[in-house]
Formats: C-alpha cells, structure tokens, sequence
C-alpha cells in the first residue's frame, strides 16, 4: 500500500508517537531534555492529526520541529537511543514529510556522527533514504551528504568501506538521475543554449538548472579527485583513491551519456577535463618497455599500474563507445593508445586487457565505420580503422612467435630468450600429451611448435571481458594459457560479423530503393537513402580495403594454426563471408585474396597450383607495418597435428609422389563448395581459383564423373595409390553431392556470372588438357563433367552459352588422350541430345536457328579424326533419330552430313553405327524430311556403298537405294510438287543475285534430277573396286530404270542413255580391259574363291556382263521411247560397238553374254516382263511412245513378240506399218548385220602363228553367235547377197573349226564315244537350213544360192575323215586327249572335236537337200552331184581307217540313195555332157570302196563281217539293177572299170590273218557270189549287144576256171610229198576256197540261161572233175567237206543235156 493512503498515515502518526514515547523512556534518567522534547513532540503530532486533514503536508511543513526530539536523541551519542532516533529519523524520510530546513538538520547531525565513528552503517543507509526517497537536499547539504559517504568509504572497516562505496556509487548515479528527470519535466521548454565560457568559474556554474548544477559539480570534483586535486564542491574530503575515482567516471559516463551529449557545460567537462586526464594518467604505460633494465636509463620509469589502467580502459571504451561523435580527436589518440597496449614489449596483462577492450569496439560495426570515416579516409589522418585490424593480426602473430606467450609468470624474461627451447617447449606438452592420451583433446592453435588452447571467451557479438571487470584486483593477474589469443581471435570473428553484416544490410536495403519496394523501406528514408548512397558505398570500401589484409593474414595464420573443427569452421566461415562482401562491392583483389586462403587451404600443403600461387604471391609479398612493427602473411606450415583422412595422386604433369589430405582440408573444400554454391554470383574471375581447387582435390580423393558430368566416388582401381579413411568415405557422397547441387545452382546465376563460370570451366579444361599432351596418364575430367553439368541446368538459356561451351567441348574431342576425348565427346553429345528434348520457348521446331545452333557442333564432330569420338557422334544421331526424328526439320541436311561423313581410315564399327543411322533414315524418316534433302539421302547411302571397309554395308547400302527409289516413285508427286516449290524459290534468288542456279543435272526438271543422281551415284558404285558391289548396283541400276523409268521426262531419258548407261558401259570397258590377271589366292579371311572369279580380270568380266545385258534390256523394253528421241541410230550404233568389243574380248563369259545381249536387243529371246501395270503407266501419264499414236493412247501397255516388226504391227494394227520406219529399221538391221559379221569373222579367225597361244573362242560363244543368225537374216534377207553368205561360209566353217579345250571337253561333250551333235553343229546347220528354206521360197535370183549351200555342206561332211585345222594350233583326236582331272595344273590341250556326228548330219541334209534340188539347173549346172561323189569318195575309200564305222556306212547309204535320184538326171542329161566328169569318178568311188585298203579291225565280230558284206552286195547289187542295165547312156570306159571290178570281186581271196574257223565266213562268200552271178547274169545274157562284153564275161571264166585247176593241182603234189605232216594252213585254206568257188560256179551256172554259156567253159568245167577225184585222198576233213561240195553238183552233168532250143526256151 502506498504511503500516502488514510491507512498509512494513521500507522505513521501511531509509530511516531510509538518511537517518541520509546525516546522519552530512554532518556527519562540520562536525559532529561530530549525525555521533554520527545512528550512535547507527540502532543504535536497530536495536533497536527486533529487540526488538518491533509495530515502530510501538515507535518512537513512543522517537520523541523516533528525532527527536532529525533536529532537531540541523536546528540547523546548512546547507541541504543542513537538506532531508535535513526530508525525514526527514517521512516519519517520514506513519508516524504521532511522539509528542506530538516533535511539540512539532519544532515549536520548525521555529519557529527560520522565524526564521533558512530552507527557508521545505518549513517550510510539514512544518507541514501534520505537522497533518494526525495529531492529536497541540494547543494551544500548535498555535497556534504556526498562527502560524508566518501569518508565513510575510508574507515578502517571493511564492512563500512564497502557499504560505503555502494552508497556513494548510488549517491552518484542518485544526483544524474535527479538531473535526467529535470530535464524530462522542462523538456517542453525550449532555452537558447547560452554560450559556454571557459570553466572560469569552477564553484558554480550558472547556465544549469538546479539538480544540473548538482550534477555538474559532483562531476567537476570526481575529475578533481582522480587528477589528485582538492575538489571545489565536496568540501572536507579527507582522502581519494584513484581507482575508485576512475570506477565512478566511469559509471557515470556509461550510465548517462544524453547528460553529456544534450548539455554543452558537460560536454565541456568531456573535453577539457576527462580526456586529459585519462591521456595523463595512460603515460606510464605508454613510456613501460617490460624487460628494460635501470641502468639503461637515467629515469626511472613508473611501472603501469594494473587496477589504474585497468579502469583507464574501461573509461576509454566508454567514452569512445558513447562520445566519439564529440571527441573525434581524442578518440584517435585513445585508439592509437590501445593499439601500442598491443605491442609485444607490454606486459602480459596489459595486452590482454587492451585486447579486451578493442573486443568491445569490435563488436559495434557502427562505431567502426565511423572510425573509418572519421579517420581512415580523411587525409592527413592517422588510419586507425586498418592500425586496429593490422594490430590484432601483429598479435596473434606475435603469441604464436614469442616463446612466453600467455605466461604473466615470465615478464621479466629478458628478450633474447625468447627461442622456442625455451619455456614454450614445456608449455606445449601438456597440450600434445593431451591430443595422443587418447582424451578428446582441448581445442588449440598449433603453429611451429607453439601450442596455444582456445578459450571459450564470448559469446557471439557480445563482448564480455573477463580482466576489465577485476575491479578488486591490485596486483596484474595471472592469464591463463590461450586467453589473450582467444580474445584476439574472438574480435576478429566478432569484426568480421559485424561489418559484413552492417555493409550486406545497407546493401539490401540500397537494392530495394533501386527496386523501389516501398514496403521495406519508408519513403522518406529512401529518399535519404538514394543521396546518401554513393557516399556509402565509398565507406563501405574504404572500410574493407583498410581491413582485408590484416584480416587475411591473421586468419590464415589461425586457420593452418587450428587443431579444432569449430574454430576452423568459425575462421572459415569469416574468410568466406568476407569474400563474398568483398564480390558485393565488386573489390576484386580482397575477394581473391580470401578465396585463394580458402582454396590453399582445401589442398595438402606445399601443393603446386599455379592458379593460386599466381594470386597469392601479390599477396604474401605484401608486409605491414603496424606501428614499426612488420607483419607478415605468414605462409602455412604443414606441421599440424591433423587426422589424415585421405592419400591420392596430385593432379600433375610429372608423376609425384602421393599426397595427404587430412580433415581439415576436406573441412576447407567444404566451404569452397559453400562459397560456390551461395555466393556464386559474386564470384566473377575468382571461378577459376575455386574449380581449380575442387578439381584437384576432387582428384586426389579419386572421385570421377559419371553419367551427366556428377562425379561419383571412383573405384580403388582407378588410382592404386588413392587410400580413403572411413572418415572421408562417409563425406564423399556428400561431397559429390554438394558439388553436383553447385553446378545445378548455376541456373540461378545471372548471365554474366554464368560466363564467368563457364570460362573458368574452360581454361581448368584448357589447363586439364595441356597436362594430358604426351602422355597417357588417367586426364582430370572435372571441368568437363562441370560444363557439361552447367549446360544441362541451363536449357533455358543455353543460347547465350552454347558456343563457348561446345567450341570449348569440341577442342577437348580432339585431344590425344583417349579418356579425355571421349569425356569431351559425352559432354557435347549429351548437351545435344539434352538441348532438343528440352521445351524451348518458342519450341525448336518455330526457332530454326536455335535448332541449328543446337545441331551444328554435332557436325563439328565430323572433322575430327579420332575413331571414338565419330563413335560417340553417331551413337547420338542414331539416338537423336529414334526420340526427334520426327521434328528433325531444317536439321537433316546437318545429321544427314554427319552420317555421310565415313571415310575409309575409320575402321569397321564407325561405319556400323553410321549405317545404322542411315538405315533407321531411310526406313522411317524418308516422309519426313523436307524432300530438298533426298538428294543429300541419296548421296549419303552412295558414299556408304563406296567405303570399302564393310563390304556387307556396301551391298546393303544398294538395297537402300532400292528403297529409295521405290519411296520416289511411290510418293512422286508430293515430291514433284514440293520440289517444284523450292526450285522456284532457288530460282528467284538467283535470278536477284545474277547468278545461274547451281544443281546437277540442271536442265531437267528438279524431280527427274532426284532420279538421275540416284542413277549417277548407282552407277559410280557399278564401277566400285568389289566384284560383290559392283554387281549388285549393276542390278539395282537396271532394275530401277525398269522399274521406275517412267515417272522420267522424255527429255531426262537422253541424259539417262548418253550420261548414265553409256558412261557407265565406257568405264566398265575400260576398266575390265585393264584388269589384273594375277591370281587372287584368297577373299580375306577363309573364304575360298571360285576358280571362275580368281583373278581382277575375271571379277571385272561379270560386272561388264551385268552391266551389258542392262543396258540392253533398257535398249529392248524401252525401245519405242527411246527411239522417239531422235538420235536413236547413233546410241545403236554405240550399243553395238559395246556389244562387239564385249564380244570380241578375250574372256569367254564376256563374249558369250554380249551375244546374249545382241540376241536381247535383236528381241530374238523374249525379254523379262515389264513390272509396270496398265493402271501404273495411265497414273504416271507416260509420254506416248511414238508421236503418231493417238488412237491407242499414252497408257496402253506395251506388247513384246519376237520381232520389232511383228510388234509394230501390232502397234499400229494390223497392216499399217509405215514405210519411213520400216526402212529406219532396215538400217537398224543392217548395222546390227555388219556388227554380227565383224564379231564372227574376228572371233573365228583362225591363229597365225602357234608360239603364243592365242585366246580361242569356246563353244558356247560360237553356238550363240550363229544361233544370231537366223533370227537377223529374217530382217535383211530382202538385200542379202551372194557376197554376205560367202562372209557367213567363211564365220560358220571357222566357227566349227574352233577346238575346245581339253578342260572344258568333258562338260561339252559327255563322252567321245557317244556320236552326239554339239550345239554349235547344230546351230550352223540350223542356219544353213533357215538359208536353204528362204531360198526354196525365195525369188528365181536367190536361186543360184543352192551350189554355194552344198559346197559348204560338203565341206563339212569331209570333217568325218578329215577334221579340220585351226590355224595352226595343234590339236589331238578327243580319245588321246588328257583330261586334266589327274594332272590339275597341267598346261591345257586343245582337242578337236568330234567330227562325225556333225559331218554325217551334213551329210543326211545333203542328201535331203539334193533330193529336192537335184533337177534345179543351178544344181545339174554346178555338177552338184559329181561333187557329191567326190566328197563321198573319200570315207569310202577310207572304209574301216574312217574314225567312226558308221560314217562310210553313211556314206555308203547316202551314195546309194544320191545315185537313185541323181542317175536318172545324170542319164536325161547324157547328152548335154554335164556329167561326163562324173562317170569316171563313181567308177573310183566303187572300186576304193569294195577292194579298200584298209582291213578290218581284229576285233570285228563274224555278225558284224556279214553285215559289212551284206552293204558291198547292195553296192554290186545296184551296179546290176541301175548301172549296167542301161549301158548304152553310159560311157563305155566306165563299164569295163565296172566288170573289172566284179571280176575281181568274184575271184577276192581272203586276207592272210583269218584263222581256220572264221575262213569260210571271213572270205565274202556271199559277196564274191553276188559279184560271181552279176558277171555271169551280164556274160551269159542274151541281151549281150556287144561282142565286146560277151568277151569279158568269157575271159572271166576262163581266168577263174584255169586257176582253180592250177590250185588243186599243186595241192595233190603236196599232199603226196607231205606224208604225214600236215599242209600249211594258208595252203588248206586256199584250197577250201577254190572248192568252194568251183562249187559257186557251179551254183551260177546252172541258174544261168544255157545258151549264155560258151562251149568252151563247159568243157572247162569238165576238165575240173578228175582233178577234184584226184584230191580225194587228202587227210584234212575241211577239205574233204569242201571237196564233197564241189564234186556233188557234177551229178547234173551225169545225163546227157537237152537238145538245143533256139531263143533259150525249152
């Protein structure tokens, strides 16, 4: 309850009287007066309580008096009376109802109390009752209330002093409060500041109100005391002790600054009287240098005094901290003060308590900044921003350089002892048994042996000093170990904090008044703001200029130094902010300064990086000086006692030894990486320090990139000297992580930033890939995995960085080490393949030049040699095509090039994964590509076919083309029209520029054009080195003009015939007759050639068939069209020429095919079927063939027969072949007769000479070549002269005089014995045979052909006896013939034919022919018949030396079926003597042939001799029946030959060789009969019309009979002289066949008319008997037999004979 309420006063008024009554009891007996004044006094408290009704007031208004009992009671100096009047004395006080006057009473009472050294304490509590529950004492009263508790403060007790000093501190603090509150109530009331006088006055001072002027004066007087002067106001001070003084300065200072800032009279006091006195009593510690010696100087010099200068500083911190803005000047000479408390030449205690007080400078950023700009920045001044900065960084050096560091114990150590075996050695112990006891060991700094633990000093921003505040101590304290460097490394972090964060949020805030955000920042302020702003800035840089370098060295010092992670995590973190401040405010060199520290640090030390040593050597070159003294960046030892938690391989040129990573790198890279990834922005040039760095740590722990460019921990394998601690292989995903996530935040980096990333990106690659040059070390792929991570979070913008980045990446493709290429590979194909997923705005397919930009590199990837890297390039097409192929646009003609790009040094799998693209293309995308690309299309599976490392490719690639076409004609008139379009477009163009367009083929229109490369690149590949390629194009070219050639231009066909076909049919020539003909052992690999296709020569021989036979039957179904060109002869003309010089080349395969094709395009074989349909040729509106053709329309399909002719016919309906083109044809014809005659009078030309082995035609060339003619003569056989069929004799009997080779023998002929025609005979027989039947039917003039036609006829017959000769080759029969299956290598033989078959054929149409031509006059005229026989003759009179026995049986045959038709014609014309010459040369024919020369073989069989005389009795017999019979039209001369001959025949004895057995049967019984009974038929005829031939037939007989008789005579001799030995065989036999012939006459005679018989022969006859009797006695049994035949017809003789009948009847 307060002590104004009615109840409160009520308990007053009862205590008071309660206390007076106590006060007159005590005092009844001693003292009587104050007994009477007590009872007075509570009859006036009594009347004070009934007379007024504000009862308070009432009694401080009569409180003297109410007082007055109190004070006497006081006056006794009784204790017990002096406590009771005390206490009421108080209470009184705490009702506020004392008065001035009272006061002043008790004042003086109390004063008198303290003198006497009574109730000190309870004086002391009445004195603070009584100032503080009132403001009623002023002035004198005041101060001696004041002065009174100051001597109270010097009592010999230690209870009072201390009571004391409270007091008089709150006494003190009582009267600034009573002042502050003053100015509170005249706030309103504005006072012109009257102007100060100097202090001339120091009793009084007048400008004050009252409480101020109490104020002011207590003031005057603390600044007296503490100078040792006697005070002007406190007056009866006895003593003063400086410390206290100083305390109270103090306290007053720091309690009530606006005391001193509002009131001029004060801050006057500030300067006039504190700051000289505090800079006074500083001198003796700024004059101390510990360690001097007395000696040195005359003076002695006052020590520094600890509690003095202890309070001295806590003075100067104060009044820096509140009145800097009014003492500018002094501050600056405070500051400077505190700076040199630093040096190291001070006591211990005193640096630490001037460390402590610049901590708590450091920790108000404003004050700061207002030193910088009060002094750093103004001329002339002393810099005292950068001396604070550079002297704490001197200090903390200096701890770690000085052996005694921190030891209080050691001052007086003289300076020379301080080397490190001093008493740092020691001290560091315990701190090293500590880290290896295994205990956690205490956080410290350890640099060069010197071990100084860390202090937990402060918390963050808040300095909180642990020996300014040792107000009791007298004596320097003892510091403990690590304290001051503590402090130090606490300001340092604390000053870091504060500037960056005052400088970053004003930064902010500048930003949002850029940004106009009204929300964050009022108006008015803004406005300010904007004015002020550059101002700042300049500050804001002056005060990071002044500081970075002592910064940065002092911390890089405590961060190699630090053995404990939170300190190094503390140091790092400054290091880091202040880096990124400096990259703010746009400070370049600071900002690379701390990250170089930060960047040196993350590596092991002494690591060789030039990045850093280039930056850093600006710096470490730089000393200080702070006050004379050097600083240096002290370089970073490696002598830490640091974890090892990583060994690996530096990132060098050189192969080095490994190198450690230990905790706290991986601790610094930590905040690289956090630097990188908040503070990127500002970052700028200074990139490259930092990925410099991360690239060698993330080297040395092994980590390497995987998919996208993030780098995973690699395997042990990869570096075999990489050991990573569990320690670190936790952090390493994490670290990969970090390191990922900061390439990703890339994205949030404006576009200058990003730059600067991506060249620094570069130039670590560029450097990366320096190192990789020579040698094949494992590259550092950092920086590329980076760029290509940077360029795949940055889509969306990646126009602005593309081509640095992939011109950079396509070096990297280029470089001599594997691994490094194909990274740079991975990197521009992924960006690639990333870049057209990714959704543009605008999408790629309205950005063309985005989308190219995209493809371009993918193109530059082209040019570069390496294997692996065109693998890479086209594994992304090919995947490009599979996921964009469809939205591929104004980019194939790119992809295009860089399938197309093969060359033949790129090994097989380029050239797979590159015609894999090309396949995926032609099979899917063909639709989709603009179709100005199918050209590119068609160029690109053309250069497919050509690379000849994968032949299966090349033929592949040809199917391609196929499907090609077949895509152009299925699709051809949307391309048509689209090309079209373009080619209007290009048009125009050129027609602005002046330039004529540049297209292949130009003339034609564009879509013909597309055809005519697609042929031209078909035909380049028919000419390819490989016998495969070039045979499959040749069928795809050909089957593509067949196929499609419609959809052609009439016009585009003359470019196809003159530019493609005939073009292409010149280069194969050429290239097949100058082919290789050395062996080709075998095909690449195992596989085995046929022997056919052993030699270049050989393989080039089919291409130039294939190619032929196409062409010709492009010639054969394209006829029409192409005749309708206008210089259709002409190409004919050069179509034969090819066809001859295919003909008549020196290869059998060649030649036979160009006959083939002579045939085709001469429609003698019937060519393949068209593939076109009547539907397809209407669709495509085909050019209508021959212009006069109307009726029938463009679309009616074409009809083939045999003959251009017939097809004409058919054409134009029957009967309506115009003239003019038939003659066209005839020349046509014609052309191709003299190409046919030149082909066979070159091929069938027989060899010269026989030294070289001329080529010889084989046979089935030759059967083809005249199986020509036939078909050719029926075109030209209107105007075929006597000279053409002499030139055709000349080719056919060459043709069939060719031999064969002894090698192809067994394949043409199956066997020699076997009589078979081979196709050749055939064939020249066939022409013949189509001559004869067109002369048959032929006019009268052909005629005259027949004699020529049985010349040639007849020539070929004599090939049975006589084969003929070809040239001079020499040839064996084809039964001694070797056939080279035994001896495979043996030089081939040529072996004639057999000639037989084909010479008896001839024969059997001579035969045929003549029996229909023999009457013809030409035939009798050209005495055809006696050629016969004369050709006849020579089998026949060969007989059994003809090769074949059946050719004179033939022969035999066909005489007797000639001689049938021809004597008749021959006797018609007897008398015309046409056949004179013919008699003659029968009679020859008959006589060689029955008594020939040659004998039978041995092995004749007895069935086979009875048949050849079975063929002699026909010949005898059609003597008998068609020669003799009409004798008299025949010459004479010719009959006598004939009877000769039969003579002889009747009488023919038998060869010597028959053996008995065969006798009768070997000795042509029969024959010799029929030659026995004609001669006897004609001798005893009775139509004998000349004696002369009656005297032949007599004369014969009579030979025969007297040769018989000398026969059996002679034998009778010698059987009788012989005895018993039997007669010579040849003896027996003779005489068997005289029997025998004697029984034939015999036989003859009786058959013959007797009066045809001479007397004279039957008496020769006769006589024969006896001597036939007389060899009866013969021993042989054969005779015998014979004999008994001979003799038995002598019966008929035995009965007399009939009388004679004229006429030979009977």
């Amino acid at each position: 309850m307060s002590t104004s309420s009615p109840e409160a006063v009520k308990k007053l008024l009862e205590n008071m009287q309660t206390d007076l009554r106590s006060l007159s009891m005590e005092c009844k007996k001693k003292f009587p007066p104050v007994k009477e004044a007590a009872e007075s006094g509570i009859v006036k408290i009594k009347t004070i309580a009934s007379r007024h009704t504000d009862i308070l007031a009432a009694l401080k208004e009569n409180s003297s008096e109410v007082v007055q009992p109190f004070l006497m009671g006081c006056g006794t100096k009784e204790p017990k009376i002096t406590q009771l009047c005390l206490a009421a004395i108080q209470r009184l006080m705490s009702h506020e109802v004392v008065s001035e006057a009272a006061a002043g009473n008790i004042i003086n009472m109390l004063w008198q109390l303290m003198e006497n050294g009574l109730e000190e304490l309870k004086l002391l509590q009445t004195v603070l009752v009584l100032l503080t529950t009132n403001t009623v004492v002023h002035d004198e009263a005041l101060s001696k209330a004041i002065v009174l508790c100051f001597r109270l403060h010097f009592t010999k007790d230690n209870i009072t002093n201390n009571t004391a000093a409270a007091t008089v501190r709150q006494v003190v603090t009582v009267v600034f409060e009573r002042m502050v509150a003053e100015d509170e109530r005249h706030k309103s009331i504005i006072e012109p500041p009257a102007a100060i006088q100097g202090n001339s006055n120091r009793r009084s001072i007048s400008t004050l109100r009252p409480c101020a002027k109490d104020a002011y004066m207590l003031f005057q007087d603390l600044c007296q005391l503490v100078n040792a002067d006697a005070p002007y106001w406190l007056v009866g001070m006895t003593e003063m002790t400086r410390t206290f003084g100083l305390e109270l300065l103090e306290s007053v200072l720091n309690d009530f600054p606006q005391v001193f800032l509002q009131h001029q009279e004060f801050s006057f006091l500030l300067k006039e009287r504190v700051c000289p006195l505090v800079i006074k009593l500083f001198s003796p510690n700024i004059k101390f240098r510990q360690g001097n010696n007395a000696t040195s100087s005359p003076a002695p010099v006052e020590k520094p005094y600890f509690p003095i200068c202890m309070r001295l500083l806590r003075v100067v911190s104060v009044l820096i901290k509140h009145f800097y803005s009014l003492l500018v000047t002094e501050c600056e000479i405070f500051l400077s003060l505190l700076v040199k408390f630093l040096d190291g030449d001070k006591p211990q205690w005193l640096r630490a308590v001037a460390v402590e007080s610049i901590h708590r400078l450091c920790v108000q950023p404003h004050l700061l900044r207002s030193f910088c700009q009060s002094y750093d920045m103004k001329q002339h001044s002393t810099k005292v921003f950068r001396d604070i900065v550079n002297a704490l960084g001197s200090f903390i050096q200096s701890l770690f350089i000085v052996p005694n560091a921190g030891n209080s114990t050691s001052v007086n150590t003289p300076t020379g002892a301080n080397s490190s075996s001093g008493p740092s050695s020691t001290q560091s112990l315990p701190g090293v048994s500590g880290v290896t006891g295994g205990v956690t060991p205490q956080p410290a700094f350890e640099y060069r042996g010197t071990w100084i633990p860390i202090m937990t000093v402060n918390v963050q921003g808040i300095a909180k000093a642990a020996y300014l505040e040792m107000l009791d101590k007298v004596e320097p304290p003892s510091i403990p170990e690590g304290y001051a460097m503590s402090v130090a490394f606490s300001c340092l972090l604390d000053l870091v904090r504060g500037i960056t964060t005052m400088i970053e949020k004003e930064l902010a805030q500048d930003e949002a008044v850029h940004l106009n955000k009204p929300a964050a920042v009022p108006e008015g302020m803004a406005k300010e703001r904007k004015e002020q702003e550059p101002v700042l800035r300049v500050v804001w840089e002056e005060m990071v200029n002044a500081c970075w370098c002592g910064l940065l060295a002092a911390l890089s010092l405590l961060l190699d130094a630090s053995t404990d992670e939170t300190a190094t995590e503390n140091i790092l973190k400054a290091e880091m902010t202040m880096a990124s401040l400096c990259g703010k405010l746009g400070l370049v060199t600071p900002r690379d300064a701390f990250i170089t520290a930060i960047c040196k640090a993350s590596l092991p030390p002494h690591y060789a990086l030039t990045a850093l040593s280039t930056s850093s050597s600006t710096l470490s070159n730089k000393t200080y000086s702070i006050q004379g003294q050097n600083v240096q960046i002290i370089s970073p030892s490696s002598e830490s006692h640091q974890q090892v938690v990583a060994v690996g391989q530096p990132l060098t040129v050189q192969p080095q030894g490994t190198v450690v990573l230990t905790a706290k790198n991986i601790q610094c890279m930590r905040t690289l990486l956090n630097l990188a990834h908040c503070h990127g922005t500002v970052l700028g040039s200074s990139w490259q320090l930092v990925l410099a760095t991360l690239q060698h740590l993330v080297w040395i722990l092994g980590l390497k990139p995987g998919s996208g460019g993030a780098l995973k921990p690699g395997r042990a394998v990869e570096g075999p000297s990489t050991v990573l601690t569990t320690a670190v292989m936790t952090d390493l995903p994490v670290i990969s992580n970090i390191l990922s996530r900061l390439f990703e935040s890339s994205q949030y980096l404006d576009d200058v930033s990003l730059h600067h990333l991506i060249n620094a990106l570069c130039s670590l690659s560029m450097e990366a890939m320096d190192m990789a040059y020579g040698n094949n070390k494992e590259p550092s792929l950092f920086a590329v995995a980076k760029l290509l991570e940077t360029g795949l979070v940055n889509m969306d913008r990646i126009e602005i960085l593309w081509r640095p980045l992939t011109g950079h990446l396509l070096e990297v493709c280029q470089h001599p080490n594997s691994r490094m290429r194909e990274w740079g590979a991975e990197a521009v194909t992924s960006l690639i393949k990333a870049g057209l997923v990714y959704k543009h705005d605008p999408p790629l397919s309205q950005n063309q030049r985005l989308h190219l930009l995209l493809l371009n590199p993918l193109k530059e990837l082209s040019n570069i040699l390496h294997g692996d890297i065109r693998q890479k390039q086209l594994e992304c097409v090919l995947q490009i095509l599979q996921s964009q192929g469809d939205s591929l646009g104004p980019g194939w003609p790119l992809v295009l090039g860089v399938i197309g790009a093969i060359r033949n040094d790129q090994g097989e799998s380029l050239i797979r994964t590159a015609f894999q693209c090309l396949q995926l293309v032609v099979t899917d995308f063909l639709p989709t590509m603009p179709c100005t690309c199918l050209q590119i299309v068609v160029e690109v599976a053309g250069s497919f076919g050509l690379q000849n490392q994968e032949l299966n490719i090349s033929l592949t690639s040809i199917g391609l083309l196929w499907n090609i076409s077949d895509y152009f004609f299925q699709r051809g008139e949307i391309i048509e029209t689209e090309l079209d379009k373009e080619e209007a477009v290009l048009e125009k163009q050129a027609k602005e520029k002046g330039v004529p367009l540049n297209r292949p083929f130009h003339p034609a229109p564009p879509f013909d054009c597309l055809w005519l490369c697609l042929y031209a690149k078909l035909g380049e590949l028919c000419v390819d080195p490989r016998p495969a390629v070039r045979k499959s194009a040749g069928q795809t070219l050909f089957s593509t003009i067949t196929a499609h050639g419609t959809l052609l231009q009439q016009a585009t066909w003359h470019t196809v015939v003159w530019k493609v076909l005939f073009n292409l049919l010149d280069r194969v020539r050429k290239s097949s007759t100058t082919a290789d003909k050395e062996k080709i052992e075998s095909g690449g690999g195992n596989i085995l050639i046929h022997h056919s296709r052993d030699t270049a020569e050989k393989q080039w021989a089919e291409t130039w068939v294939l190619t032929l036979a196409g062409v010709a039957r492009i010639f054969n179904t394209r006829r029409y069209l192409l005749q309708s060109l206008g210089d259709f002869f002409k190409a004919w003309e050069v179509l034969l020429d090819h066809i001859q010089s295919a003909a008549l080349s020196k290869n059998n395969e060649v030649s036979l095919a160009a006959l083939k094709s002579f045939q085709e395009i001469l429609q003698i074989v019937t060519p393949v079927k068209d593939s076109e349909k009547q539907d397809a040729l209407a669709g495509v509106n085909m050019p209508s063939m021959i212009d006069s053709v109307t009726a029938s329309g463009p679309g009616r399909p074409l009809l083939r027969t045999d003959s251009v002719g017939e097809k004409l016919t058919r054409y134009y309906g029957p009967e309506q072949i115009p003239p003019a083109d038939e003659i066209e044809d005839s020349t046509l014809w014609w052309s191709a007769w003299n190409a046919w005659y030149r082909i066979g009078t070159d091929s069938t030309r027989p060899p010269t000479s026989t030294e070289k082995l001329t080529f010889i035609p084989s046979q089935p060339f030759l059967t083809a070549l005249i199986q020509i003619f036939p078909a050719l003569y029926q075109h030209i056989k209107n105007g075929f002269s006597m000279d053409d069929l002499k030139k055709l004799g000349v080719i056919l009997h060459g043709a069939v005089s060719v031999p064969i080779s002894s090698d192809a023998s067994p394949f043409i002929l199956p066997s020699y014995t076997e009589a078979v025609l081979t196709s050749l005979q055939e064939a020249v027989l066939t022409s013949l045979d189509v001559l004869q039947k067109a002369i048959c039917v032929g006019a009268e003039n052909m005629q005259v052909m027949y004699p020529a036609i049985f010349d040639q006829l007849l020539l070929f017959v004599e090939f049975s006896c006589k084969p003929p000769q070809y040239g001079k080759v020499e040839t064996k029969h084809i039964a001694n013939a070797k056939f080279n299956q035994i001896q495979l290598f043996a030089p081939a033989e040529w072996v004639a034919l057999n000639y037989v078959p084909f010479a008896e054929k001839s024969l059997d149409v001579v035969v045929d022919l003549y029996q229909k031509t023999a009457c013809h006059k030409a035939v009798v005229n050209a005495k055809v018949l006696q050629q016969i026989i004369k050709t006849l003759r020579i089998p026949l009179s060969m007989k059994y030396s003809c090769p074949s026995e059946s050719t004179w049986k033939l022969a035999v045959a066909s005489l007797l079926k000639v001689l049938s038709i021809g004597l008749p014609v021959a006797r018609q014309h007897a008398s015309s003597g046409k056949f004179d010459t013919m008699w003659p040369e029968l009679a020859n024919a008959f006589e060689d042939f029955l008594f020939t020369k040659s004998l039978p073989p041995d092995n004749l069989s007895i069935q086979e001799f009875q048949k050849n005389e079975r063929i002699d009795v026909e010949v005898v017999q059609l003597i008998s029946t068609e020669i003799l019979p009409f004798a008299n039209f025949i010459p004479k001369e010719f009959v006598s030959q004939i009877m000769l001959m039969l003579n002889k025949g009747s009488i023919h004895s038998q060869p010597a060789s028959f053996t008995e057995a065969e006798i009768d049967i070997r000795m042509r019984e029969e024959f010799s009969k029929v030659c026995f009974e004609t001669l006897l038929q004609f001798s005893f005829s009775n139509k004998v019309s000349t004696p002369q031939e009656g005297y032949i037939s007599r004369m014969a007989l009579s030979v025969l009979l007297k040769r018989s008789q000398d026969v059996l005579h002679r034998y009778v001799e010698d059987e009788k002289l012989s005895g018993r030995c039997p007669l010579p065989r040849q003896q027996v036999t003779e005489i068997i066949f005289v029997l025998k012939a004697i029984s034939t006459l015999l036989d003859s005679l009786k058959k013959t008319q007797p009066e045809n018989v001479d007397a004279s022969t039957w008496a020769q006859v006769i006589a024969l008997y006896p001597t036939l009797v007389e060899c009866i006695t013969c021993s042989s049994p054969e005779v015998s037999l014979a004999l008994k035949e001979a003799l038995s017809p002598f019966k008929d003789f035995m009965q007399p004979p009939v009388t004679k009948v004229q006429n030979g009847e009977s």
